[in-house]
């Protein structure tokens, strides 16, 4: 683990829980593998105790499965999967971001200005077509999702929003490791903030929408060409 990347003021459950979150998120670890509590407390310089609770954390958010006396895995990932968590997200996405709209002030625009400018910077450099598994980008695109978001007056709407796009994540993630194309989203982020700008409500839910979606049918596209070719015997 990098030192540089560590905050020496998080306690280490929180630390183990953000370590394990982002490799899981990443796709570091197959759908369904097993996870070894000694092995990532080696891998992140971690002790156990820390370790088990971050799994434990992660598997109330969907990220990895809780085996009765078996330890954890993976959670997997399934066309039956992303049916339900884009059902899911669409419900609580669409409220945050109506929430947002309608209390977001100038501070809450300006984040999110911000964040989709620094997303299109190190699309720039990259390339639109070279973004899809690159760890600097998977990050500002998290950060403008988030920021769009960060408006609305629920806490407890804005940990479900985080925790859903985090499952999400993975699915994007896997799936563009094993698509024969590239997804460019660079305008489909400028015309849903352009929209939220203005404040339009309906037509900023009708654009989100269009964007969960289309990321549930690219998914699906992959997870089954995978099925396919990998049938299970």
């Amino acid at each position: 683990m990098n030192p540089s990347t560590i905050d020496d003021e998080l306690p280490l459950a929180e630390l183990a829980y953000r370590e394990l979150r982002r490799a899981i998120v990443r796709c570091e670890y197959e759908p369904d593998e097993r996870l070894r509590v000694e092995e990532l407390g080696r891998r992140f310089e971690i002790s156990n105790t820390p370790i088990r609770e971050a799994l434990s954390r992660l598997a109330e958010q969907g990220l990895v499965r809780s085996i009765d006396n078996r330890g954890f895995r993976v959670a997997p990932l399934t066309v039956e999967g992303i049916s339900d968590l884009t059902r899911v997200r669409l419900i609580i996405e669409s409220e945050a971001l109506r929430d947002a709209i309608q209390n977001g002030d100038d501070v809450w625009e300006a984040n999110m200005v911000a964040s989709a400018h620094a997303l299109s910077l190190i699309e720039q450099r990259l390339g639109q077509t070279h973004v899809a598994l690159d760890n600097n980008w998977t990050e500002r695109h998290r950060s403008f999702h988030l920021a769009v978001y960060s408006g609305c007056n629920s806490p407890l709407l804005k940990v479900m929003v985080e925790q859903l796009f985090d499952n999400a994540e993975r699915y994007r993630r896997y799936s563009a490791s094993h698509r024969q194309t590239e997804r460019i989203k660079h305008d489909e982020h400028t015309k849903i903030l352009n929209c939220i700008l203005t404040r339009n409500v309906d037509l900023s839910l009708e654009l989100l929408r269009q964007h969960i979606v289309f990321t549930m049918n690219t998914v699906t596209v992959a997870l089954s060409a995978l099925s396919i070719k990998n049938p299970k015997k």
